[in-house]
């Protein structure tokens, strides 16, 4: 097995499909992109947030900069278990990450209580200075999905993959915990990404044209923020209202 990827610098596009999307698009990759070995694979992450959700507001804003924090790790770990703590940013409309691996329990010993593991000390100083940058971060939402990834056929930088089965929640925001929380989007949506350090294949444009699909902002974390926000309003009003009914200032219509 090859050495861990540690450092990527790429343009990342989202795009918002179907499954029926996703069925004609694998066989139109036929002979151009593969699936890799890993096959379907759950993701599950981390995203670590100041108190007043400084980060992912920001992000949200679409800055012409923007970073973020998370612990990710395919498959529900142990402590023992390999999970990667990654650094991402994202300048004028390309990304640039960091990560690191290590053990699970090293991964909260580190991102928690600053004890570096010692597995790669630049990019651990890099991610020392954001969680010191950046007052009272902590962990703010689990998130996770079900990826299938391809790589291009002679061109392995290429790299496109669909997520379904979006799951969040802001309760036990552990990753040993398991999969389980609200589910983002219906069963028959797909988030697909096209990751590639250079320009888009002619082939890949020309058939994404062809099907009128289009790029789309979307963040996991900011419409699971989002969606968590909205909630909190509507319960905040529905504690008002209820309030001012039990104090008789409020009454129902005759």
């Amino acid at each position: 097995m090859g050495a861990v990827q540690e450092i990527f610098k790429r343009v990342e596009k989202k795009y918002i499909v179907t499954d029926e999307q996703q069925d004609e698009l694998v066989r139109f990759m036929a002979g151009k992109a593969a699936a890799d070995n890993y096959g379907l694979s759950t993701i599950c992450n981390i995203y670590y947030d100041t108190p007043d959700h400084q980060l992912i507001r920001t992000s949200m804003e679409k800055p012409v900069y923007k970073e973020k924090l998370r612990i990710r790790s395919y498959g529900v770990p142990n402590k023992d278990s390999k999970v990667f703590v990654e650094l991402k940013k994202k300048y004028k409309g390309v990304v640039y990450k960091r990560r690191v691996d290590m053990s699970l329990l090293e991964s909260y010993e580190f991102v928690n209580f600053g004890v570096m593991p010692g597995k790669n000390p630049q990019i651990e100083k890099e991610i020392d200075y954001f969680l010191h940058f950046y007052k009272g971060i902590a962990p703010a939402m689990y998130l996770s999905y079900d990826r299938i990834a391809y790589a291009g056929i002679g061109n392995p930088d290429l790299r496109i993959t669909f997520d379904s089965n979006i799951t969040y929640r802001e309760d036990e925001v552990r990753l040993e915990k398991g999969v389980w929380g609200d589910k983002l989007l219906d069963p028959h949506t797909r988030i697909m990404e096209i990751k590639i350090p250079g320009a888009m294949p002619l082939w890949l444009s020309f058939l994404l044209d062809d099907m009128k699909i289009y790029p789309a902002s979307f963040s996991k974390y900011g419409e699971a923020y989002k969606r968590v926000f909205s909630e909190a309003l509507d319960r905040n009003e529905y504690l008002k209202l209820d309030n001012l009914n039990s104090k008789g200032k409020v009454n129902d219509c005759a």
